[in-house]
């Protein structure tokens, strides 16, 4: 099923335009590159008790963007600059309420996942937009209990999403154009649906053959081969990795963050990601949840989600530095 991005411009926000020459406008400009890293990125919060979760990072030009849960906003960060700034509003624009994993194509684009978004409603699953804040598309996924989670890229540049309440891919492609979303994998016969969140993070292995699959709620990782979908479980035996929630791969290193478990733990994974072994498992400062991990311009930067705070309170902050003293 497919929401017109037309139907919904008109309640999205403004869009930057290309001024003569080629320059973008200063609006959407990227600050000048800074000299000096830093250990925390600021995220803005106009409402004083927001929410953050998924991270997407867009290496070629530098930036990162964060998903807001209470209200769906997106805001985005340079790297070295520490104060980041809304990007995308929330509350209802482009029928979003609420936001959830980040991932960047080589173009630049966008696409967040939805969460319980549209769940018992008509509101989309899904967005995806292009550098410069223009709504490409508002898809709603087909079936009645989809909670869209983690969002990688595919080796062919398509998108893929994760469902946490039932053991499901989402692929969102282009054809002319026009973006649509399809169930591309339902591994329903052999991964058990539990309570809590299912599947979660997902990463592309080293070969690009197949996509690894963290289970949340159980521990356990999955492979589904690019090609056909086809899923199978990875030998996890010995491993603590409940409450995995997001992964990131560099090269055969696999850093699997463990929010309210508050570890970080690193698996060596085979290139075609058929097998995995522990490296180390450390803890993460037990007063943040860190929910994500994404790497930008050679720092890892994590989520500081406040998922353990009833109403949460500032500093609201994407951190470089996430383990225990």
């Amino acid at each position: 099923m497919r929401i017109s991005p037309k139907a919904l411009l008109a309640s999205s926000i403004l869009t930057s335009t290309l001024l003569a020459g080629g320059i973008a406008s200063s609006a959407l400009a990227a600050p000048a590159a800074a000299k000096e890293r830093v250990a925390n990125y600021e995220l803005t919060s106009t409402e004083g008790n927001s929410k953050f979760e998924g991270i997407g990072a867009d290496e070629r030009r530098g930036r990162f963007y964060v998903s807001e849960v209470t209200g769906g906003e997106i805001h985005r960060g340079f790297s070295g600059v520490e104060q980041t700034e809304e990007w995308l509003a929330g509350d209802g624009t482009d029928g979003r309420y609420t936001a959830r994993g980040i991932a960047v194509d080589a173009q630049g684009n966008v696409y967040i996942a939805g969460g319980p978004n549209g769940l018992g409603n008509e509101r989309p699953d899904l967005w995806v937009y292009s550098p410069a804040g223009e709504l490409l598309a508002a898809l709603k996924a087909p079936g009645d209990d989809v909670f869209l989670n983690d969002v990688t890229i595919g080796a062919d540049g398509a998108a893929y999403f994760t469902n946490s309440n039932d053991p499901q891919i989402f692929r969102v492609a282009a054809s002319d154009g026009e973006y649509s979303v399809e169930l591309w994998a339902d591994a329903g016969e052999l991964v058990e649906r539990r309570e809590g969140f299912n599947l979660g993070g997902i990463v592309l292995s080293a070969d690009q053959s197949a996509f690894i699959v963290a289970q949340g709620n159980t521990g356990k990782l999955f492979r589904f081969e690019a090609r056909t979908g086809k899923v199978s479980e990875i030998d996890t035996t010995g491993l603590n990795l409940v409450n995995a929630d997001g992964l990131l791969r560099e090269g055969n290193r696999l850093s699997v963050v463990q929010n309210f478990s508050h570890l970080l733990t690193e698996l060596q994974v085979s290139a075609d990601g058929t097998e995995v072994r522990q490296i180390s498992q450390r803890a993460t400062d037990p007063q943040r949840v860190l929910t994500t991990v994404a790497k930008l311009r050679g720092q890892n930067l994590y989520v500081d989600s406040k998922f353990d705070e009833t109403v949460a309170t500032g500093p609201f902050q994407v951190i470089t530095e996430p383990l225990a003293d």
